[in-house]
């Protein structure tokens, strides 16, 4: 049977367990994603998280660089005629004191900001001429601070090959002149449309530092999401009818990059290990280790689980050598299970758990929603399987859930067969309850993406896919139910809305925040 027509609409689940918690040094500073160095309740530390001897693998992401820059005209007392314009900055004392104002506001920014960010010594900019050469910097933001200048400067710093943020104030420190004419001047061009390439009302901030932290979240994320490589185990493909042209969009919008292993290359890998004596032990103490943290329980048969880990070491042998961060393997329904003689579902789990990106199914109608949501919020996501919205709510549900979905402890798991199959290991996550969730429903032709908040409200164990939560929809149930698109959707703790949203802007994908205002229904 065609795995894409399988009766639960799923097509299957791919796991893979790491011989451990991958571990990166993360420059320009800590990384909450990558390498999750934070102990569950029981206290584990992160070799016992997944057990075994570490395999290097890099999780490390791209340094965000950020050019700050000043602009400002010091003007010319003249007698009976305008002559200055709107703004607190009008003496090289007013400029000294802005510049030192910013300097200190970037420190805090950079002091709470998790990803890897980089901020350039603060310039300014007088005239076209000085816009021009700052704008010949090699960094991947432009963020200026309009307090004055004429259009020119600015215009000089714009670029559309780059990332561009305009900062404005009103009350936190001396009102800005470009406060008042960023629209009709800059954006508009003092006519009703849009005219400044590289630069958008969504780009200009007032007054909050905390507005310019999640619009550099968003960015890191993008940088690291578009051109980024992925392992893929049995072919790239996309879920249903409309997925068929997946893969080709991931590679032409996301650039996103396929390193391709064969199902014949992986089996002679995993008959390889099976004959590795040592390595047969060291995967079994891996599992044994993993079973015995608290809140784990065994539903299935120990085998299985042992030679989750054995295939888990497979995967992350892969990856190392393909210097990956992330992979998915196709055809998790059938082909993967009498080869490994276990499922894939355990080993997908536990490599999202240790800070790495593991998908089953190979459905790349998804995958760009769950690389980048990680790369937003640095913490596992959870592809899904979405039922029909009522009521203010939906169940979810896939068999290769991630624990540590906060980055910082396990949830509660028991580890069952595969639903489908009734065969091999997966876990059944208990997520946290009242938990604010992130939802993303990605479009077949990433044209338009549907996102939600929501909160955990139970843990059923319905006869689906193992694990499954029921989670609250705010805003509009009924919308929902009559614009979903694609079929697998995205999960994460948090809320990251504003950051997807102005991610998706930046490739041209459109976003509908159903919660954008919204009173929570459930």
């Amino acid at each position: 049977m065609n795995e894409q027509g399988h009766r639960c609409g799923c097509c299957g689940h791919h796991g893979m367990d790491r011989r451990s918690f991958m571990t990166a040094a993360i420059a320009g500073g800590a990384l909450a994603g990558a390498a999750f160095a934070s102990i569950s309740e029981a206290g584990e530390n992160p070799a016992s998280l997944s057990g075994g001897p570490r395999v290097a693998l890099n999780t490390a992401r791209q340094e965000l660089l950020v050019q700050p820059v000043l602009t400002y005209r010091i003007p010319q007392r003249a007698k009976a005629t305008s002559w200055r314009d709107w703004g607190g900055v009008m003496t090289e004392a007013d400029v000294d004191a802005e510049m030192k104002r910013i300097d200190s506001e970037l420190a805090q920014v950079s002091k709470k900001c998790e990803f890897p960010l980089r901020f350039l010594p603060l310039a300014k900019a007088a005239t076209p001429a000085e816009g021009k050469a700052i704008a010949a910097t090699q960094a991947d933001v432009m963020l200026i601070y309009g307090a004055g200048g004429g259009g020119e400067i600015l215009e000089s710093l714009i670029s559309p090959d780059r990332y561009n943020l305009l900062f404005l104030r009103h009350r936190s420190g001396p009102v800005y002149l470009w406060y008042e004419i960023a629209s009709p001047r800059l954006l508009r061009k003092t006519v009703d449309e849009l005219g400044q390439p590289g630069l958008e009302p969504a780009d200009v901030m007032v007054d909050e530092p905390a507005d310019l932290a999640w619009r550099l979240r968003s960015l890191s994320a993008l940088k690291n999401t578009l051109g980024s490589k992925i392992l893929v185990v049995g072919g790239a493909s996309g879920w249903g009818m409309g997925g068929q042209k997946a893969p080709q969009i991931t590679n032409e919008k996301w650039k996103i990059q396929f390193v391709d292993v064969s199902y014949d290359d992986l089996g002679k890998r995993i008959q390889s290990a099976r004959n590795d004596t040592a390595r047969v032990q060291a995967c079994d103490e891996r599992a044994r280790q993993y079973l015995s943290q608290r809140g784990t329980s065994l539903k299935t048969d120990q085998g299985f689980v042992d030679r989750a880990f054995l295939l888990t070491s497979v995967f992350e042998d892969l990856m190392a050598e393909a210097g990956v961060s992330a992979m998915t393997i196709n055809n998790c329904m059938g082909t993967i299970m009498p080869m490994s003689e276990t499922t894939a579902c355990l080993p997908l789990s536990v490599i999202n758990d240790s800070g790495a990106m593991a998908f089953c199914e190979s459905d790349f109608v998804v995958i760009p929603s769950g690389i980048l949501l990680h790369n937003i919020c640095g913490t596992p996501v959870f592809l899904n399987d979405p039922t029909y919205p009522h009521h203010g709510m939906v169940t979810v549900a896939h068999c290769t859930a991630p624990r540590m979905m906060d980055g910082k402890r396990l949830e509660k798991a028991g580890l069952y067969t595969h639903f489908e199959s009734d065969y091999g290991a997966a876990p059944k996550v208990d997520m946290r309850l009242g938990q604010t969730i992130t939802m993303i429903d990605p479009d077949f032709n990433a044209v338009r993406w549907i996102g939600f908040r929501g909160k955990i409200l139970a843990n059923p164990f319905h006869d689906i896919c193992r694990s499954q939560i029921d989670v609250s929809i705010e805003g509009d149930c009924d919308k929902l139910a009559r614009e979903m698109v694609g079929f697998h959707w995205m999960l994460a703790y948090g809320d990251h809305l504003k950051e997807v949203g102005y991610a998706l802007r930046k490739i041209g994908i459109d976003w509908v925040n159903l919660s954008d205002g919204s009173p929570e229904t459930v």
